[in-house]
């Protein structure tokens, strides 16, 4: 199983991007996608995650209403969907999966949880 980000990017607040997690691999009939990130000097924290299950979505606090997740089954690939980004909002993405877990996306996934990560990739929004 290998999960690839990709649409790192240089952006002013305000701006949109959006980024892909290309999934390979993948043959689990059911899993939860989680987005991370983490910011300079601090620590991994959730922003959104998708359940396989009934394509539920759960976001953080800091993120809602401005971050979307999706999930294309023909391309086997989740995507976030960023708008109306903050200089906060700096930091680098990784997705990761937990896989062959039957769970409703009720709560953000833990990272301590996750089975599989990506490498990540850069977003920084200039102020």
């Amino acid at each position: 199983v290998q999960l690839a980000e990709s649409g790192r990017g240089l952006v002013q607040a305000g701006g949109s991007l959006r980024l892909s997690c290309a999934t390979s691999g993948f043959t689990f009939d059911s899993y939860v996608i989680g987005w991370f990130r983490q910011a300079p000097g601090k620590g991994r924290e959730a922003v959104a995650g998708f359940s396989s299950v009934d394509g539920s979505t759960n976001y953080a606090d800091s993120v809602k209403g401005r971050f979307t997740i999706s999930y294309d089954n023909a391309k086997n690939t989740v995507y976030l969907q960023m708008n109306s980004l903050k200089p906060e909002d700096t930091a680098t993405y990784y997705c990761a999966a937990l896989v062959n877990i039957f769970a409703t996306m009720t709560s953000l996934p833990n990272d301590y949880d996750m089975d599989y990560w990506g490498k990540g990739t850069l977003v920084t929004v200039s102020s």
